[in-house]
């Protein structure tokens, strides 16, 4: 079977690493996978560095691919309006962000368009059934993240991000508070290694996969109590989950800053649930599924 995955983003990040971890692993298992992306995006680039096949992707591009695929995987929202404009194939819409669904005639439209919706959390999965979507075209399936080397830092570690809503005046903020320095970083599967405790904190999520990246290296989470993210991170247990206030972040920041052996018990479990939960092979199996669904 042959798959199109289509991602406009021209930065890489979160929805980025999850289609570039899903593609390697499906060609692995023997899946005929080719990536259409803005020529010199970061994804094109490390994919064609993977030996996957990159095509520069355009609307009229989209178009004349026709039927050369069994199944286009859109991977963003503008992907999903171009495949929805362009394909004749089953189209897989995956659905990241955690924000409604908007509501006028363009979106009703290309929202019937799609064979299939995965959510990457049950969180988004009810956003996408208040928004009319029939809970039939839709599948949740967990992010996944490779399992990295333990991480025995001592740092307080941030992902670096210049999105408002990601929380990094907040982190600045509670950090202050609690009396302990944050590191912002920009490649976090590199630097969590630097961890002892990892900040996630956002206005709106769908899931967290920088979350989910600190866990595999048996890194505790705080972490905003919004969108997706108790679902990966359980309060007391591979984390905290906390309110956006700056009082309440900095009194989770000190508990596990000042508690090794908390860190390390959480920790633990942290991994473990990754392990159980939220690795790679596990989203290429309900991926998989999906396109062996729609095949049939």
């Amino acid at each position: 079977m042959r798959v199109l995955h289509v991602d406009t983003g021209r930065q890489m990040r979160g929805g980025q690493f999850q289609a570039l971890f899903l593609i390697e692993e499906l060609r692995r298992r023997g899946w005929e996978c080719v990536l259409a992306a803005p020529a010199g995006s970061p994804l094109a680039r490390r994919a064609a560095e993977a030996g996957v096949e990159v095509r520069p992707l355009s609307l009229q591009r989209l178009r004349r691919w026709g039927r050369e695929f069994d199944i286009v995987h859109a991977h963003t929202g503008r992907a999903h309006t171009l495949a929805a404009l362009t394909s004749a194939n089953p189209l897989v819409v995956s659905r990241r962000v955690a924000f409604a669904v908007r509501s006028g005639p363009l979106s009703r439209w290309k929202y019937r368009r799609a064979a299939c919706y995965i959510a990457i959390s049950r969180h988004v999965a009810e956003k996408l059934e208040a928004a009319g979507v029939p809970q039939e075209k839709i599948r949740v399936v967990y992010d996944g993240v490779p399992l990295l080397e333990p991480s025995w830092g001592s740092e307080l570690l941030a992902v670096d991000s210049g999105d408002p809503r990601k929380g990094k005046a907040l982190a600045e903020e509670a950090a202050r508070l609690a009396g302990v320095p944050v590191r912002f970083v920009s490649d976090l599967a590199r630097e969590i290694r630097r961890a002892a405790c990892f900040l996630y904190l956002s206005e709106s999520e769908g899931l967290g996969s920088g979350a989910l990246m600190a866990m595999s290296a048996g890194v505790p989470v705080v972490a905003s109590r919004v969108g997706g993210l108790p679902e990966i991170v359980e309060d007391g247990v591979t984390g905290l989950l906390v309110e956006n206030r700056a009082p309440e972040v900095a009194a989770a920041i000190h508990l596990l800053m000042g508690d090794a052996e908390r860190r390390e018990r959480m920790g633990a479990e942290a991994r473990r649930r990754v392990e159980e939960r939220f690795t790679v092979e596990k989203m290429a199996d309900g991926t998989a599924a999906v396109y062996e669904e729609l095949a049939r």
